[in-house]
């Protein structure tokens, strides 16, 4: 028997924008206070993207299973947070550190030198390179710096090989590199790795190895009070109806001056007509979309260039985050040995209920892709007990997030560029098509990566498309 289709026409709008992340509703409340009407479509039953904080079971509270982090500098997405009246509080690293390195756990403080002198040596002095290109390189055209086509052909892992000889301070390097783009030194371009530096800037203080990878100082300094999704929430609040779920755009069609946006579902087809659209979404994601007529073959070319980084977080919940009162932060590292190779401490901010996440990175997720939940757990299990004894093997709840298995989000918190790419078609990201806009924090030329990128980006793109508007 045939499947029977409803097909809706919805009242036009002026612009619609796709995708209810943190990108997408900063477009929209921006279209929507210079007087625009806006449509919001996005595809999930929830909004928020990447950021997702799902409610616990066995206890009252939530965990942050997507972008956790604000730092210094990151004035946009503070003064969101602060206008939505929401705060902000420290992200926890008081007390020891832990580092287990070939079967051997040592704990020791933030400052204190447990590795090799070899080792740090050759670190300290790889990320002095890298700083010293990031901060040659002009962050809103770093393709045009002199010696771009050079980095941009050598993959990071490369480059690394070159530099980098002791194995101990290649293992934190490639930690640190898996830490920042969910994906292997191997994958990345040397160019990518130095335009991800290069923004970590505020636009006054430029960026550094620290202001990426540190906690206080650092991009990681902060967390939000009522968690990250509650951005979002809230600013869905403000536009109401204008926001509608389970809404998987899959066609846009430009008819004279006028876009055709189609969603379709398992019930129906609906359709929206508008003068504009903004599409914040990762662009490995926006070419999924069937455009009539097609996008500019660079910008396919772009969209297929970038992988989204494999991300996966694995969150323990226990009674009380027993690691303070054994004088540990919750920060740990592994490098040979252990499927989690950084965690932090996850407690709620009223210390309800203790949380270690750990991260779950690159080929190292990949590899467990036929594995069930439980049976991650159990490995990572694995781990945590070699970062915090056996009291770590009595967990109350799990969240084990596997950001690539995400039909609507397909791996990490960013999309990174191989080698060769960014140099051709890097120019493109934010290039409108018409009136199609791009958002996402790929796109932002500051803090690129973090949720202050996102914001950036959903600003700038309905700045621009109200120009078009005008």
């Amino acid at each position: 028997m045939a499947r029977s289709y409803t097909t809706t026409t919805l009242p036009q709008v002026d612009a619609v924008v796709v995708g209810a992340g943190l990108s997408g509703l900063v477009a929209a409340e921006r279209l929507v206070a210079a007087g625009r009407t806006v449509l919001v479509l996005e595809a999930r039953d929830r909004v928020g993207g990447k950021l997702y904080d799902p409610r616990l079971t066995t206890t009252a509270g939530y965990v942050e299973a997507g972008g956790s982090y604000i730092g210094p500098g990151q004035d946009n997405v503070k003064a969101l947070v602060e206008r939505l009246g929401l705060g902000l509080y420290d992200n926890n690293e008081e007390g020891k550190r832990v580092s287990y390195q070939n079967g051997e756990r040592k704990v020791h403080d933030a400052d204190e030198l447990v590795y090799p002198e070899a080792a740090l040596i050759q670190y300290i002095g790889a990320v002095g390179k890298l700083e010293h290109m990031a901060q040659q390189l002009d962050i809103k055209t770093p393709w045009t710096h002199a010696s771009a086509k050079a980095w941009d052909s050598l993959t990071f892992g490369s480059w690394l090989d070159s530099e980098v000889t002791d194995e101990c301070g290649r293992a934190l390097l490639d930690v640190s590199a898996k830490s920042l783009l969910s994906a292997e030194p191997t994958e990345i371009s040397l160019l990518q790795m130095l335009v991800y530096l290069a923004r970590a800037t505020d636009g006054e203080n430029p960026g550094t190895w620290a202001r990426l990878t540190g906690v206080k100082g650092g991009g990681q300094e902060s967390r939000v009070r009522g968690g990250p999704q509650e951005i979002p929430r809230r600013l869905a609040a403000t536009l109401g109806s204008a926001v509608r779920l389970n809404s998987p755009v899959t066609r846009i069609t430009l008819r004279e001056d006028v876009y055709e946006v189609c969603v379709e579902t398992g019930s129906g087809i609906t359709t929206v007509d508008c003068r504009g659209v903004v599409l914040a979404l990762s662009p490995p994601l926006a070419v999924r979309i069937r455009f009539e007529p097609p996008l500019p073959a660079r910008r396919d070319l772009l969209s297929q260039s970038m992988a989204m980084g494999s991300l996966g977080k694995a969150i323990a919940v226990y009674k009380t985050p027993f690691w303070r009162d054994e004088g540990l932060s919750g920060q740990a590292i592994g490098l040979n040995g252990t499927l989690v190779q950084v965690t932090f401490d996850s407690t709620p901010e009223d210390g309800s209920f203790g949380a270690i996440q750990g991260f779950l990175e690159g080929n190292d997720l990949r590899e467990l892709d036929d594995k069930t939940d439980e049976e991650i757990q159990e490995l990572v299990k694995l781990d945590y007990v070699k970062f915090f004894g056996p009291a770590a093997a009595d967990v109350q709840e799990w969240h084990i997030q596997r950001w690539n298995n995400e039909e609507y989000s397909r791996g990490g918190h960013f999309a990174v560029a191989g080698p060769n790419s960014i140099t051709p078609f890097a120019k493109y990201l934010d290039e409108p098509v018409g009136n199609i806009f791009f958002a996402g924090t790929e796109v932002s030329t500051r803090w690129a990566g973090f949720m202050e990128g996102a914001v950036i980006s959903g600003q700038v793109a309905a700045e621009r498309l109200l120009g078009k508007l005008a």
